[in-house]
């Protein structure tokens, strides 16, 4: 981070990282170890060790960190939103009180604003998304919202900056349908919002194994 390391950068061997910061290899090694469970970095077989987000995944309760197949995980975490997260912004649209929504249009704000800067629009849309499952009342939900949480980062780790603008389109999409309290149009739009990134992960999945990832 203080160097400004890029997204897709590759870091210098451990040779070269022991000499830079003066500790021994097992340092490096134990530290790369646990950027890689953070969703920081990844290990590509013959190749070496790359960037791949400078957002991390935090309080990962469920152990996700732990998981070391990152596109698979992109993909079940993706089919689990598809099960669950229709659902919520359906109870949400019944229960969602006016100032409720215009946080949720100022959420859409500051996510594209970030977005079109250039900027890590990540944590902004983590928000938005949990916001969603704190309004439709269910605890049961709420505690969920991990699981929601870790999907975003790691998309967002795997497709850097992929589908701006359809990100934004169907943000507002679900909230404008919320607003109106249209039940079956808010289901339907975080359908596609799912949609689009759950295609993206199934594309970078088959470039991988093209390129010999897999």
């Amino acid at each position: 981070m203080d160097n400004q390391i890029s997204i897709g950068d590759k870091l210098p061997n451990e040779f070269e990282l022991a000499e830079l910061f003066a500790v021994g290899r097992s340092t490096i090694r134990e530290a790369g170890k646990g950027l890689i469970s953070r969703g920081v970095l990844e290990v590509r077989r013959e190749d070496g060790t790359y960037v791949i987000s400078t957002v991390f995944i935090e309080n990962d309760v469920l152990g996700f960190g732990q998981i070391k197949d990152r596109y698979q995980l992109a993909l079940d975490l993706f089919d689990v939103r598809l099960m669950i997260e229709p659902e919520i912004v359906m109870w949400t649209c019944r229960k969602a009180t006016k100032e409720q929504v215009a946080k949720l249009h100022a959420l859409c704000d500051e996510v594209e604003a970030l977005y079109k800067q250039g900027h890590n629009h990540i944590n902004k849309d983590i928000e938005f998304h949990s916001y969603l499952a704190k309004l439709s009342g269910n605890m049961v939900v709420e505690r969920l919202i991990p699981v929601i949480n870790t999907s975003v980062v790691i998309f967002a780790n795997i497709t850097y900056r992929s589908l701006m603008q359809e990100t934004l389109d169907t943000h507002r999409a679900i909230v404008s349908s919320i607003e109106q309290r249209d039940v079956a149009g808010a289901k339907c739009a975080m359908n596609m919002h799912l949609t689009y990134n759950h295609q993206v992960i199934m594309e970078v999945i088959e470039k991988r194994k093209k390129a010999g990832f897999c």
